[in-house]
C-alpha cells in the first residue's frame, strides 16, 4: 500500500489497518513474555519470533538479532533510506512485559487480551500498553507505507527492559549500527486520552540502603527500654530528616526546578495514585514540579519485626531501603551522593547510620525545536485534533541514554500508544484502540513531514558522530 499524502485519505487508510493491528496485538499480548528470573524463557522467545514475522510480512528487509550475555535477544531491523538525502529514524520498542502480579486483582485473565465493560474500544492484559501497543504502531506505520517509507528506518525492539539489562550500555560501543537523525521512543505516551503528547524530561533514578545495628541481640523492652539504643527508632528519626514539615524534599544539593509544561490535574492525580478521600498530597508547589522536575525520597523497603507476632523487645537492628528519582539534568552521582552524605551526617541518639550507594541510573532532557520536534507536533495535531502538550516522567528508560550516547546528535522523540490513565505495571492495564489509531497517523505523518522538512548537514558534517551520512 502506498500512502495518501492527504490527511483524510491517510486517516481512511489507517483505519483500514486498524482490524488487523487489533488482531496482531492481541496475538502478542496473549503471550506471557516476562523476562524476570525465575520465568521461563519460551514465551520471551515466542513473543521475539512473533515480531520478527510480523516484520518480514510488513516489508523490512534487514531482520537480525542481537544477542548479549544474560538478556533476551534484541531485534534490529533497518529499512534503507530511499535516496541518499533522505533521513534516518531510529524506532523503539520492547516485547517484555512487567509479572502479572496478584492475578486475584485482574478482572479477567492478565494473558487474555479482554474487551474493558463500559469502555469502547478498550483492550486489558498485561502488557498490552506497556509496550506492545507501541510496537503494533511501529508496524502500523510500516504497513502503511509498504515497507517504503519516506525515510530510512532502524528497529530495535528489546526483550528485557522492565528487569533491565546490559543492552542499555551496548549501544555506545556500535555507533555505526544505531546512528540515526532521529529516534522515536515509544515507551510511554500522552498525560491523558485523547492529549497528544510529547515527554521531553525522564528523571533519574538510584537506590541507597541504610541500615542501624545497635544491640548484639534482643532485650526486654520493660527492663531495657529507655536506655538501650532501639536501632528502629534510630532508624525512623533518621528517616525523618529526608522531608520537611511540608513533605518536601530537605537534602541539600538535590536540585529543584520550576514545571513549565502540562501536567495533571490534582483530582486526576488523586484518582491515578488512588489517594484515600481526605488526605492532603505531600509538597508544595505544582504537582509538574513535584512529580518531574524536582526529587523525590521514598521507602521502598523496610526491615523490621512485623506487627504480628512481635516482642516486647528492644530491636537491635533496622534497614532500610530508600529510591531517590531527581531531575533529568542532575548528574545522577550528584545526585546519588548528596542522599548518601545527607544521611552519613545524622547522629540519632548519637548514633551513627551504615549508609551503602546502590545502582543509579541518568535521566534525561530531549533538546527541542529541531526539524523532527517541528514534524512531531504537525503529526500529533494532525493525529489528534489539538495541539500537543509537553511533559516529563518520573519513571526511567535506561536505553534513552545509550541511545542518545551512539548518535548524539540525533533528536529524540518519546510518544506513544499508552496514555497515563492505563493502569502500566499495576493490575487491569489496558490500551485504548483510539489511542493507538491515533498514534499510528501520528507515526505516518511524522515521517511524511520529517522528510519532507529535512535538510541533510553540509559536507564538512560529514564525520560527526552519531549521524547518518
Amino acid at each position: 500500500m502506498e500512502a495518501d499524502s492527504g490527511p483524510s485519505g491517510l486517516e481512511a487508510q489507517v483505519d483500514a489497518l486498524m482490524d488487523g493491528l487489533r488482531a496482531d496485538l492481541e496475538r502478542l499480548a496473549a503471550i506471557p513474555s516476562v523476562a524476570f528470573p525465575g520465568y521461563p524463557a519460551e514465551p520471551v522467545q515466542e513473543a521475539h519470533d512473533l515480531l520478527v514475522a510480523l516484520l518480514r510480512e510488513a516489508g523490512v528487509p534487514t531482520i537480525e538479532r542481537i544477542d548479549l550475555p544474560d538478556t533476551a535477544p534484541v531485534i534490529y531491523g533497518e529499512i534503507p533510506p530511499p535516496h541518499p538525502d533522505a533521513p534516518t529514524v531510529l524506532l523503539y520498542g520492547h516485547y517484555d512485559v512487567q509479572p502479572a502480579g496478584d492475578e486475584s486483582l485482574w478482572l479477567s485473565p492478565p494473558f487474555e487480551p479482554t474487551p474493558v465493560a463500559g469502555v469502547p474500544g478498550a483492550l486489558r492484559a498485561r502488557g498490552i500498553a506497556d509496550d506492545k501497543s507501541n510496537l503494533i504502531a511501529h508496524l502500523g506505520m510500516l504497513r502503511l507505507y509498504g515497507g517504503r517509507p519516506p525515510v530510512g528506518i532502524k528497529l530495535v525492539f528489546e526483550g528485557q527492559e522492565e528487569y533491565g539489562s546490559p543492552f542499555d550500555d551496548h549501544p555506545p560501543t556500535d555507533p555505526a549500527r544505531f546512528a540515526c537523525d532521529a529516534m522515536v521512543i515509544a515507551d510511554l505516551g500522552n498525560l491523558r486520552p485523547g492529549t497528544p503528547t510529547l515527554t521531553t524530561g525522564l528523571r533519574g533514578a538510584c537506590e541507597v540502603v541504610v541500615e542501624v545495628r545497635t544491640l548484639a541481640e534482643a532485650r526486654h523492652s520493660g527492663e531495657f527500654g529507655g536506655a538501650a539504643p532501639d536501632a528502629l527508632l534510630v532508624l525512623l528519626r533518621a528517616l525523618a530528616t529526608l522531608h520537611d514539615e511540608h513533605g518536601d524534599v530537605a537534602v541539600p544539593g538535590l536540585r529543584r526546578d520550576p514545571w513549565e509544561g502540562t501536567t495533571y490535574t490534582e483530582e486526576e492525580f488523586r484518582d491515578l495514585a488512588s489517594v484515600r478521600e481526605g488526605l492532603p498530597l505531600i509538597g508544595t508547589g505544582s504537582l509538574g514540579e513535584r512529580l518531574w522536575s524536582g526529587p523525590a525520597v521514598t521507602v521502598i523497603g523496610l526491615d523490621a519485626p512485623a506487627v504480628a507476632g512481635a516482642a516486647s523487645a528492644v530491636v537491635p537492628y533496622a534497614r532500610a531501603k530508600l529510591n531517590l528519582r531527581f531531575h533529568p539534568l542532575q548528574d545522577a552521582k550528584e545526585a546519588r551522593d548528596a542522599l548518601v552524605e545527607h544521611l552519613r551526617a545524622q547522629r540519632p541518639f548519637g548514633i551513627p547510620l551504615a549508609v551503602t550507594p546502590g545502582d543509579t541510573g541518568p535521566g534525561f532532557e530531549a533538546r527541542t525545536g529541531g526539524p523532527a520536534y517541528r514534524a512531531a507536533l504537525t503529526a500529533l495535531e494532525e493525529a489528534w485534533g489539538t495541539q500537543a502538550s509537553y511533559v516529563a516522567t518520573g519513571g526511567s528508560i535506561p536505553l534513552v541514554n545509550g541511545l542518545s550516547r551512539a548518535a548524539p546528535d540525533a533528536e529524540v522523540l518519546l510518544f506513544g500508544a499508552q496514555d497515563g490513565m492505563c493502569n502500566l505495571h499495576a493490575p487491569n492495564e489496558r490500551v485504548l484502540l483510539s489511542e493507538l489509531r491515533n498514534t499510528v497517523v501520528a507515526m505516518a505523518v511524522f515521517v511524511r513531514e520529517y522528510a519532507a522538512g529535512f535538510r541533510p548537514p553540509p559536507p564538512d558534517a560529514a564525520a560527526a558522530p552519531g549521524g547518518v551520512r
